[in-house]
């Protein structure tokens, strides 16, 4: 496979993949809300995915270290993804939709960190740049987001399950076009995830990315609503949640050069301090000029993140243990913390409305100075 192709795919798959999170995101609670879930249904059906990432991303990550394959695994849970997601079409009890989505997530959460691995190892391997081909992804949620959006005014809620279930697919066709790469060398059982447990750096940096997930769960589950009732408009508000994607996708594109001059911990720290400044200023302003000058911070707080976690994993962690290394990631940073969060953040907001932004400043601070203790190790590439 020539490297144009290489990165070409990789990039199809993350704008198929991000289409179907740019379907989901906004608009599942509309879907749950029409099969009759009152508020506090809809906010544990939201929590649950949670916990079934948790579970099932570390369950992919041993599957893939022990095969020592990528792609193979990959299409297998995309597909099981998708049809677990048809069956949502069927399901109209509180409880089946909570066993379904504790599976359906779990799977379809398993397709970002095994992608990930295959893109970071195309990218070393052909040396161009993970974040110009990441960026497809984000472009991908802006656009799919504004065309449910549209959709939605001309087809029943009901539709999204299908909306959703045909992205996965046509994620899965496209997991088959991906480069085939494998860690050389490859044992099996070569490592367990305690011998990933025992590294101090990598508690750190868990400790250190679960803190920066978990900041930003009363942003995405009650930002809208804070906002709507500080007197914006649908309008003001999509373009404030754009702002905060177009400003990743423009760090993503300038994110080699960048890279090759700033440690994967220091993305890390700059990710912390962006999150106490855009935390502690959304807690005491919904004004819309100022608005939109710290959504900007969303470009620190998430892409930052995300690059710092993606280099960091792949330059401390052996080829061997990659996989099992992106689960625990997604397992813990991205699962148990910020799905035991949502709860609280919905907590804080129900009693201090705007101020639970203040919740999330706590955990910026204490991200931060996990990154700066992790910083404090020399990492040497794996």
């Amino acid at each position: 496979m020539t490297r144009f192709r290489s990165a070409f795919y990789v990039s199809l798959y993350y704008a198929l993949l991000f289409t179907a999170v740019g379907i989901h995101l906004p608009f599942w609670p509309i879907w749950l809300a029409d099969r009759g879930l009152n508020a506090a249904e809809i906010g544990i059906a939201l929590a649950t995915p949670y916990f079934g990432r948790a579970l099932f991303s570390p369950m992919a990550g041993w599957v893939v270290d022990h095969l020592g394959e990528r792609k193979r695994p990959l299409v297998t849970i995309a597909i099981i993804a998708t049809l677990l997601w048809t069956s949502f079409a069927v399901a109209h009890s509180f409880t089946s939709i909570l066993i379904i989505g504790f599976f359906a997530a779990g799977f379809w959460s398993s397709l970002m960190p095994l992608g990930d691995i295959i893109a970071l190892a195309t990218a070393a391997h052909w040396a161009f740049d993970y974040g110009r081909i990441r960026l497809w992804g984000s472009i991908s949620f802006i656009v799919a987001s504004m065309g449910a959006g549209i959709l939605l005014t001309w087809i029943e809620p009901s539709m999204l399950v299908w909306l959703i279930a045909g992205a996965l697919g046509v994620t899965a066709l496209s997991a088959t076009l991906l480069p085939d790469i494998r860690p050389e060398g490859h044992l099996k059982g070569q490592g367990t995830f305690g011998t990933l447990l025992k590294m101090p750096a990598f508690r750190w940096f868990l400790l250190t990315t679960a803190m920066n997930q978990a900041g930003h769960t009363v942003l995405y589950g009650f930002a809208t609503l804070h906002w709507q009732q500080a007197g914006l408009s649908s309008q003001a508000i999509g373009l404030l949640w754009g702002e905060g994607v177009v400003a990743e996708i423009i760090l993503f594109a300038f994110a080699g050069p960048i890279i090759q001059r700033v440690r994967p911990e220091t993305l890390l720290q700059i990710a912390m301090l962006g999150g106490i400044i855009r935390w502690t200023a959304l807690a005491f302003t919904s004004n819309f000029y100022w608005l939109i000058v710290f959504q900007i911070l969303h470009a620190a707080t998430f892409c930052a993140a995300h690059l710092g976690a993606m280099y960091f994993m792949q330059k401390a962690i052996p080829t061997s243990l990659s996989a099992r290394a992106q689960g625990l990631y997604s397992s813990i940073a991205s699962g148990v913390i910020p799905g035991l969060m949502v709860p609280i953040a919905g907590w804080a907001y129900e009693r201090y409305d705007g101020r639970a932004f203040l919740l999330m400043t706590a955990t910026a601070i204490i991200g931060a100075m996990a990154a700066t203790i992790l910083k404090r190790y020399r990492i040497s590439q794996a």
